[in-house]
């Protein structure tokens, strides 16, 4: 292993060291504290609960949490836009129901919703007479700005330098780390299943690919958004390419979706059906999958994390002891996570070729025929 590895690894292993040890003691003194307002009479003992802290950290949130600070939290307020029909277009900070713990002009954040940070009436009477439609920017919203952001970034500085220095100049920088992967997404993704059409649909493939990795990258930072792990996000994605794959479909496709070739009547009655639901599984199975495997994969390393403070709470030198075994953990799922980011990027993309592909398919001619006829 080379010193610049090896630094690295003891980087990674001390930062999250870091982050978790201190993260124990916070817990531990507030877990002290609710045991002396308990023997007061002031209050009562609470609990860790895992699965509260778990879905508190992947879902969606009004709030860019950062760290706790004496047991309080230190987070940015974001921006809340709420529209109603008798109250019109409102906006004002986040911070105006003080995490959670207050109304604001009738309005609150539903307190026992884990899966997602939703605002509604305070006044249960209310609550029946009109809907609330939330517009405000949520942390997986800021998320995607920053992603765009970079994409932007990324993508315009490695054209401009094949734009002034030319395609057949050796790529220097960080153009020489992208060209592989361009190369890739064009000769496995876009050539294979998108024939010689395939330049017309390589923007659409390389944004996927890149707008995804980017934010599976993102989502793995601490205090990252789980912007790829909101079925949402997601939603939106795979109906992006089944309104391609709609837009470019040829009648070669539809006629053989509507009225395949060479099969019996009464057999088309039962095959048709299947072949129109079959177009509709295409975007929901895009959308599951990668909403699943990203969340499952923050799921994982924060279940993890939590062990700490569940062994912590039969006593602290059992929590302290499973630090290190916690950390190792730790580490091969953020490691099997960079992995999984890049590949789920891949298999997305990859299955935007494969649909489009086949909606854009051209009638095969029989050219076996006409060889074997040549060669008489």
């Amino acid at each position: 292993m080379s010193f610049r590895r090896l630094f690295s690894f003891t980087v990674l292993v001390f930062g999250l060291f870091v982050v978790s040890v201190p993260a124990f003691a916070q817990h531990e003194e507030n877990a002290a504290n609710h045991e002396t307002e308990a023997q007061h009479g002031e209050g009562k003992e609470e609990k860790f609960d895992a699965s509260k802290e778990i879905f508190h950290h992947i879902r969606d949130s009004h709030y860019w949490h950062l760290s706790d600070v004496n047991g309080e939290p230190v987070s940015l307020s974001l921006p809340v836009i709420i529209y109603d029909k008798n109250g019109g277009l409102k906006m004002f900070s986040a911070s105006k129901f003080h995490h959670g713990t207050e109304a604001y002009e009738g309005y609150m954040i539903d307190p026992t919703n884990n899966m997602k940070e939703k605002i509604v009436w305070a006044n249960e009477a209310e609550a029946g007479l009109h809907d609330i439609y939330d517009l405000s920017i949520t942390k997986n919203v800021v998320s995607m700005l920053i992603s765009v952001l970079l994409l932007l970034w990324i993508m315009t500085s490695v054209a401009k330098k094949y734009k002034t220095r030319g395609t057949m100049t050796a790529p220097t920088g960080f153009q020489n780390a992208l060209e592989p992967v361009l190369t890739f997404i064009r000769d496995e993704v876009a050539k294979p299943n998108l024939g010689r059409k395939y330049m017309a649909y390589m923007p659409l493939l390389l944004t996927i690919f890149f707008f995804i990795w980017i934010n599976n990258l993102l989502g793995l930072l601490p205090g990252g958004a789980n912007f790829t792990g909101n079925i949402t996000v997601t939603l939106c994605l795979a109906v992006v390419t089944f309104g391609v794959m709609m837009a470019k479909a040829n009648k070669h496709y539809w006629s053989h979706l509507l009225n395949p070739p060479g099969v019996p009547l009464p057999i088309k009655f039962l095959l048709v059906p299947i072949e129109i639901m079959s177009m509709f599984i295409k975007p929901i199975a895009l959308t599951i999958r990668l909403f699943a495997n990203i969340m499952a994969g923050h799921i994982v390393i924060l279940s993890v994390i939590s062990m700490i403070f569940i062994f912590g709470a039969l006593s602290k030198v059992a929590g302290i002891s499973f630090v290190p075994v916690s950390l190792a953990f730790t580490i091969f799922m953020f490691m099997l996570e960079l992995l999984v980011g890049a590949i789920q990027a891949f298999i997305f993309a990859n299955l935007t070729a494969v649909f489009i592909g086949q909606a854009i398919e051209e009638p095969h001619h029989h050219h076996g025929e006409h060889e074997q006829l040549e060669h008489l």
